[in-house]
């Protein structure tokens, strides 16, 4: 077991061996890697444990370098885990390169079925029974799908846990994959009317970035054509606080003056390149609409709403609209590294028996204490849906801010914990 120490922090490398199948537990293995982190002046005591849930699916925990955030809250009072969700980081990944060992798209979509948050919490329980025993709980902390995860956690294992702390990610209990992009694609409407308010002059500047790509071939460093439609997944930042300037300063930068006149730069295509993760992470290309599937089929469902929102169509007589959080089936013919997936991405779009993730009626009867942060202006978490989940949930305190956006644990993490830890303990 690998131990060190940076400035504010005692890490420590744990590993388990967990079934890939938890149905059948003597069957194949995968590994599960998780980081305890821990302050130094509170190596030995006997401290309770906070397992954090990141957002996704398809990312590894927060690899900590300073006794900073949320994280820096944390540990005033709790031994943290950091849980790299199977599939992720440390754990026994899952990326182009695995998934070339299976012979079929449907073998590889198989294999990616247990993948979802059913197995995730199941790993969490394995994990917890190891580390603390079968009768101490530990509390949770979920962040965006981590926060769906929870509420799996809150449905299916109750017993493990003493409090759960969700940001950003009370989920849709029963609500079908169309009813939730549809107001998905609302409220991308919104932001993008709010970003081009505050940056009217990229109108224009948008508008001939599509024109040059509609005219000529441009790709990027890792030789992927940037088309127009991928041009518009940039829009996915504006689910943050800081999501509108990191569009607009890399805006800025599109073109160079080249050798036949006006190109776009190499700085721009690196910076586009870096901020989409759909190849790096391919979980959450593959999986990401069936985190709303219970029982029936995505059918590529954020493809199909796009149909009735047509200010995301081109023209050159309005602006440009960005998507967002979505997935569409073109992405697995445009990715070169997702490609290799398109036969697993479909078998799972059409796959319609997705196991049951919330029992309503064991959130009805909840016992344990829940405190959960709801941001307003949410990007892509619908607020009307995450406050009918809220209802169902038994004694959840529910904060509702327009404070933070989505992006509020990540950059204002010490202060989003500390007020839902104050609820917890009667303080607000």
């Amino acid at each position: 077991m690998v131990t060190h120490r940076i400035p504010g922090l005692l890490l420590k490398d744990h590993e388990f061996s967990v079934p890939l199948d938890h149905a059948q537990p003597d069957g194949d293995q995968i590994s599960v890697f998780a980081r305890e982190v821990v302050s130094p002046d509170k190596k030995d005591d006997d401290l309770p444990w906070l397992l954090f849930l990141q957002g996704g699916p398809g990312f590894g925990a927060p690899r900590p370098e300073n006794a900073a955030g949320w994280l820096k809250r944390a540990l005033q009072d709790y031994r943290v885990l950091l849980f790299d969700q199977r599939g992720t980081g440390r754990s026994t990944p899952v990326s182009t390169q695995t998934l070339r060992r299976f012979l079929s798209p449907q073998d590889q979509a198989a294999y990616l079925r247990h993948f979802r948050a059913d197995s995730i919490i199941q790993d969490a329980e394995l994990i917890r029974r190891s580390l603390l025993g079968d009768e101490r709980r530990w509390s949770v902390l979920g962040q965006s799908y981590g926060g769906f995860c929870a509420v799996h956690y809150l449905s299916s294992a109750p017993q493990g846990l003493q409090q759960v702390i969700i940001t950003g990610g009370l989920p849709p209990l029963y609500q079908h994959p169309d009813e939730i992009y549809h107001a998905t694609y609302q409220r991308v409407t919104e932001k993008n009317q709010q970003y081009y308010e505050r940056y009217p002059q990229d109108v224009s500047r948008v508008h001939e970035i599509i024109q040059n790509l509609e005219t000529n071939r441009v790709h990027f460093p890792n030789g992927d054509q940037l088309t127009p439609h991928r041009f518009q997944q940039l829009g996915i930042a504006f689910g943050a606080s800081n999501g509108f300037e990191q569009v607009h300063y890399l805006l800025e930068e599109a073109f160079a003056a080249g050798v036949s006149g006006r190109e776009i730069s190499y700085q721009f295509l690196r910076g586009f390149e870096n901020a989409l993760a759909f190849d790096t992470n391919p979980i959450y290309a593959v999986l990401h609409e069936s985190i709303y599937c219970q029982g029936f089929k995505s059918d590529w469902s954020a493809q199909r709403e796009l149909e009735h929102f047509p200010a995301f169509s081109l023209s050159a007589d309005r602006p440009v609209y960005f998507t967002g959080e979505m997935i569409y089936p073109w992405m697995f013919d445009e990715y070169k590294l997702l490609l290799p997936l398109k036969g697993a991405a479909e078998e799972l779009a059409q796959y319609d028996a997705w196991s049951q993730l919330y029992e309503i009626t064991a959130l009805n009867h909840n016992q344990v204490p829940c405190a959960a942060a709801l941001y307003y202006n949410d990007m892509y978490v619908d607020r009307a849906i995450s406050e009918q989940t809220a209802a169902e949930i038994k004694g959840l305190q529910l904060w509702v801010t327009n404070e933070f956006e989505h992006s509020g644990l990540r950059l204002n993490g010490e202060q989003v914990l500390d007020r839902l830890l104050r609820m917890l303990s009667g303080e607000v």
